[in-house]
């Protein structure tokens, strides 16, 4: 047994460790889920600047991804309608409608021109590691230079844990890292390509929530038209929460009509009587066009999941940006040392003759010697000592080219390659400025492609699509009318289904009810739809703390063992939902509950012999009113047989 708990124990944490790291959450180095870098592997490696078929690159990614087709597909359908990974040709879905992509077959894509400049694809910096079966190898992450777990967004559920990050416009997260780079203040907030409004008081910087709305146009009283979208949304879903409010009485709407396609346009047509201003509050009450949107930002950072705000993410993007570019300018200085030396090696052995002092030589080693001493007189113009590799490749030149050696070119690129070095050395004091120049250099790239897209027809573009307002959601409570009778009928039953009886309130479903039944129970609910509360009901009202406290309750009550009566005045403060409660001390029966600040009593004593007083009248307003946790007052001694009690309307009502 505790062999098989052990194996459950380890093989549990490898399983939670593998969702959490392999499948749900993204990589804070490049922001991508593990299926999404496979795929941009895939196409940097089918890449030869025409479009695939998207099955096509599908089943290459299944050499890296062993977890099916579906969900390569899906992925790659999301990378490609965020712009900036993927071109795609063909019909990959609308954002707006809600119609989803064309199958594999049908679509194709390639490799968008600007992905190779923001993902890192250079193995000297990016690691490489096997792929599951050994035969390949794919990127463990991609050196990014550009925020991508912003700009994505991400979405995902793992083992007790899970990551919502909403994403961001592509021009206000690089010039938030630009001025993060030069030391000033940023603040960015959530973009969505579908617009609507956006309340961010509660966002926390990517850790609270938000509060979206679609956007109307109210110029018209009768119709209202919703001409942007709120967050995670389209319109067949929004649809849908509208015909569900509608078909609950919810919302009064004569017709609904969409006429969206690249963008939002669904027309609602007001019934007489009903104007646009008496039914906005209704949609964002009971329909989707409001929506409340909790956040997390939870990425995988140096190998475990870690909780980030979107400022904190745009200053690691900062600092690595300047790291990639030290590394890549580094590895571009040590190509061309290594270039300079090779095209120096090949000049002297050339233009001094060095070959023609191996022509004697008997052996590989006598050779290789006689090359490297041929070259000790230039030992200074040399970037570094001969080694076997260098002499190996001034030997593998053939006859023909040392003939045709054109002594004039070799200088002139060794004059490029200098220039090129002395450059690489000015930037490399200048990080940071390198960096900025870089960022903006794509914000142009970038606005250059939404230029294009935008002669095109296509909806690409820098502009901030969301707009940020302030705004509270509006609470269902409030806007629900009280219009639902509620009922109670003669067998003892309460509520909205039941029919026939006494109408006791106009209620809305999400009321709270208070309920003192004929037994003294007392106790609060939410609106019922059919609930047994005894016959002879004392008191129902709505459970409003305010309306209840201000009622003063006079119980009176009877001990079953001596007879005696007592009085009870109180009000009830406080109350928890669904719990009995009793206003009478416990064991003691209820002749009476009022609730009126004044009225008369006759107590009917027990007839005995030589008993001289029969019965005693009272007024309520003679006792103290005490805490509801208190005993009673003995109103007398004398064994009280009922009660009469004073009506409202000067009529005695017999208990």
């Amino acid at each position: 047994m505790a062999f098989v708990k052990n194996l459950f124990d380890k093989n549990f944490i490898e399983y939670a460790s593998y969702v959490i790291r392999d499948r749900a959450i993204p990589d804070l180095e490049d922001g991508l889920k593990p299926v999404q870098r496979r795929i941009m592997h895939t196409l940097f490696e089918v890449n030869d600047g025409y479009f695939q078929k998207v099955s096509f690159v599908v089943g290459r990614t299944m050499k890296y991804h062993p977890h099916g087709d579906a969900s390569i597909y899906g992925a790659l359908v999301n990378l490609a309608n965020k712009e900036i990974f993927i071109e795609k040709q063909g019909n990959f879905g609308n954002k707006f409608t809600g119609d989803p992509a064309s199958a594999g077959r049908y679509i194709e894509c390639r490799v968008h021109p600007l992905a190779k400049e923001f993902l890192v694809t250079n193995p000297a910096i990016t690691k490489y590691v096997p792929n599951y079966d050994g035969r390949d190898t794919e990127p463990e992450v991609y050196r990014s230079k550009l925020p991508l777990v912003l700009l994505m967004g991400a979405e995902g559920i793992a083992v007790g844990m899970s990551t919502k990050i909403l994403p961001y416009n592509l021009r206000e997260v690089l010039e938030a890292e630009i001025k993060c780079l030069k030391g000033e203040k940023f603040d960015i907030y959530p973009d969505t390509s579908t617009g609507g409004l956006i309340d961010v008081s509660g966002y926390n910087d990517g850790n609270g929530k938000i509060i979206t709305r679609a956007q109307f146009d109210t110029s018209d009283d009768k119709k209202l038209l919703i001409t942007e979208l709120p967050f995670d949304t389209d319109a067949k879903s929004l649809l849908k929460s509208i015909d569900a409010a509608y078909k609950a009485g919810k919302i009064k709407i004569s017709s609904v009509e969409n006429f969206t396609t690249n963008r939002c346009l669904i027309e609602i047509r007001l019934p007489r009587g009903v104007y646009s201003k008496d039914v906005i509050d209704a949609l964002y009450a009971y329909t989707d066009c409001e929506k409340s949107i909790a956040c997390q930002m939870l990425v995988i950072k140096d190998g475990m999941p870690t909780v980030m705000t979107a400022t904190e993410i745009i200053k690691y993007y900062a600092k690595k940006l300047v790291a990639i570019i030290k590394e890549e300018l580094e590895f571009e200085r040590g190509k061309l040392t290594d270039e300079l030396h090779v095209r120096t090696l090949e000049r002297i052995f050339v233009e001094e003759r060095i070959y023609k002092k191996i022509e004697t030589m008997k052996t590989a080693e006598d050779v290789a010697k006689a090359v490297k001493k041929g070259f000790v007189p230039f030992k200074s113009e040399l970037v570094r000592d001969v080694s076997d590799e260098d002499v190996e490749h001034l030997l593998s030149i053939p006859i023909r080219r040392i003939s045709l050696f054109d002594i004039n070119k070799n200088k002139e690129q060794v004059n490029v390659i200098n220039g090129r070095l002395k450059e690489i050395a000015r930037r490399l004091k200048k990080l940071t400025a390198c960096a900025v120049e870089y960022l903006q250099d794509m914000i142009e790239k970038f606005q250059k492609l939404a230029d294009e897209a935008q002669k095109d027809g296509k909806d690409f573009t820098l502009d901030r699509h969301t707009k940020i307002a302030s705004f509270s959601a509006v609470d269902v409570k409030e806007v629900a009318k009280r219009d639902l009778p509620l009922r109670y009928d003669e067998k003892g039953y309460l509520g909205t289904s039941v029919y026939g009886g006494t109408e006791v309130l106009k209620v809305t479903p999400f009321d709270r009810i208070f309920i003192m039944r004929h037994s003294g129970i007392y106790s609060v609910c939410d609106v019922p739809e059919k609930l047994f509360v005894d016959t002879g009901m004392w008191y129902c009202n709505y459970a409003d703390k305010e309306i209840i406290s201000d009622v003063l309750f006079t119980v009176i009550y009877r001990d079953p063992k001596t007879k005696f009566c007592f009085i009870k005045r109180c009000r009830i403060p406080s109350w928890i939902m669904n719990r009995d409660y009793l206003i009478a001390p416990d064991g003691m029966e209820v002749l009476h509950v009022d609730t009126r600040e004044k009225f008369t009593f006759t107590l009917h004593y027990t007839k005995k012999p030589r008993m001289k007083i029969k019965e005693e009248s009272f007024n309520s307003a003679d006792f103290e009113e005490k805490g509801h946790k208190t005993q009673g007052i003995r109103l007398s001694d004398h064994e009280t047989d009922k009660v009469e009690v004073a009506s409202a309307d000067g009529q005695l009502t017999l208990i």
